[in-house]
């Protein structure tokens, strides 16, 4: 693997900004889906967008499952470790898929969703693309997370969509258990595809935060299930390790993804579907991040938000950088093309290959006025140049699709309380 050693955008965000970015980071992980989920159903249909989207997150969620309880030291293998696991998880962001627990023992416990935001996005679609989602997709999916704390957990559902009678609350409901005569799950066999990625076991420099003022006392997530997850309790380190745990969580979607299409299909229309996928998230991504970091419009406005956006993050694995001029009038961004990402299905290879339109989308969200300009190289880089132009760009199709979902445009309540879950 490259070991790339640059300054880490996130070590400079104070401990607020971190605190207010996860969230949206995690949110911004969910709408992948729904970014790809368009170009999927025009190539594949229903039928094959269910089976991208199943392949797709078992592709990604038992591996970053695993780092991610690596990464905040969540040991364990009972009920309790598992939904630890959701709690972090892209397929999970708090409040728009607001998961609820309860736990009886080591072995037995529940979930349900007191607020689904993937169903009100899908309902008004009607009862087919709802059990297709609520059924065939999570009937398979929900297992292949769980099985990284646990091969031997069972997921099984005590209701769930479509809603009878209807507007039923709580939106679905599951029992998990730990069955101790059931034969461990295999690795699906997308995650054993995935596997041969780069990032699957990249390794990360423990973070230098500069601005550790107003962080909380939490460095790990040991002890006990708690009810929510209140960011702003866990220091800036530990914040730093989950932001860049979540990055690579997106990235593995987009493996997944990508390699699913090419089963089915060939190389270059996974590239074009992955294409639109990435185009389609990073807009929506960067107005999201904009508004998280309160950040302006003119080249270090537009800095702040790519430093934070999953085109470059985690930098240490995407080789990127950025440079504002020092009139404050340009900003060239640049990738260094022998990171570990530029190997891996993601998006990177596709921007490698001049498709340029990630990142016009990331830059338009910021202002339409943004124009992008590709530096020739040697192939050791991928740069860009971006300047205020004079006519505004009009949004990509990509990009207003993706905006359907109501998780665009979804906005985030108080901070709740957060209060340890102990069996009943």
């Amino acid at each position: 693997m490259a070991r790339l050693s640059r300054p880490d955008p996130l070590e400079t965000l104070d401990h607020a900004s971190l605190a207010r970015l996860l969230p949206d980071l995690l949110l911004i992980g969910q709408l992948i889906d729904r970014a790809g989920m368009p170009a999927l159903l025009g190539e594949f249909g229903v039928d094959g967008m269910r089976d991208v989207a199943i392949e797709e997150w078992q592709a990604a969620s038992p591996h970053y499952t695993r780092r991610m309880k690596e990464a905040l030291s969540i040991t364990g293998d009972g009920v309790a470790e598992i939904f630890k696991g959701f709690q972090l998880d892209v397929g999970a962001p708090p409040e728009f898929m607001d998961f609820r627990y309860g736990i009886t023992d080591h072995d037995n416990g529940e979930f349900w969703l007191d607020h689904c935001g993937a169903l009100m996005d899908v309902e008004p679609m009607g009862d087919r693309l709802v059990t297709t989602m609520c059924h065939d997709i999570e009937d398979p999916t929900f297992p292949a997370t769980a099985l990284a704390t646990n091969p031997r957990a069972v997921v099984e559902p005590i209701h769930r969509p479509p809603r009878s009678p209807e507007g039923r609350t709580p939106h679905c409901h599951w029992v998990v258990r730990i069955d101790p005569d059931a034969p461990p799950a295999p690795m699906p066999g997308p995650a054993v595809e995935s596997a041969s990625s780069r990032l699957i076991d990249f390794r990360f420099d423990p973070p230098a935060p500069q601005d550790t003022a107003g962080e909380g006392e939490r460095d790990d997530y040991a002890g006990p299930l708690l009810t929510d997850l209140v960011f702003g309790e866990f220091t800036s380190a530990a914040l730093i390790r989950v932001v860049r745990e979540v990055y690579l969580q997106m990235h593995l979607l987009a493996v997944g993804f990508h390699q699913s299409v090419r089963r089915r299909s060939d190389r270059e229309t996974a590239d074009r579907l992955l294409a639109y996928q990435a185009t389609g998230i990073a807009g929506v991504a960067a107005g999201r991040i904009r508004d998280a970091l309160g950040a302006g419009p003119d080249a270090r406005g537009l800095a702040a938000v790519l430093d934070s956006h999953p085109l470059a993050g985690p930098t240490a694995y995407t080789g990127y950088s950025s440079r504002v001029s020092d009139d404050g009038r340009e900003l060239t961004v640049s990738w260094d093309t022998s990171a570990d990402a530029f190997a891996d299905d993601t998006w990177l290879p596709l921007m490698a290959a001049g498709d340029l339109r990630p990142l016009e989308a990331a830059a338009h969200a910021v202002d339409p006025h943004w124009t992008v300009a590709a530096v020739p190289d040697d192939g050791s880089r991928l740069e860009a140049v971006l300047r205020l132009g004079e006519v505004a760009a009009k949004e990509s199709d990509e990009v207003a699709v993706t905006r359907i979902s109501t998780g665009a445009a979804f906005d985030f309540g108080p901070a709740r309380t957060s209060l340890p879950i102990t069996p009943v």
